[in-house]
């Protein structure tokens, strides 16, 4: 899976399009990502302890990874390539520009 927590990513495809957020979590077992304030649903939360609020609460919900693209600074949505570097570290880069991720 080439999209990791902390990246920024826009939606493709879904009722969501066109939104972007940042990763909270990737799922790779799943092949999902949960990305913050996007596929939003509501939720009964039962009071488990004694602080604990129960109601109804909006939980992140998660995503297919192929609904989603990575976001460059420069050209918008992309994929991730890899480049090798001289020292033998794999480094994700825009597969447009060629610029890191």
């Amino acid at each position: 899976m080439r999209i990791h927590k902390g990246d920024t990513v826009q939606v493709l495809s879904g009722k969501n399009r066109g939104k972007s957020g940042e990763v909270i979590r990737a799922l790779p077992k799943e092949n999902k990502v949960i990305v913050a304030g996007v596929n939003i649903a509501k939720r009964h939360q039962r009071a488990l302890r004694a602080t604990m609020q129960a109601g109804i609460i909006d939980k992140d919900m998660p995503l297919p990874v192929s609904a989603v693209a990575l976001v460059c600074k420069k050209d918008g949505a992309t994929r991730a390539a890899y480049r090798v570097e001289d020292d033998g570290k794999k480094r994700r880069v825009c597969a447009k520009c060629g610029g890191d991720l």
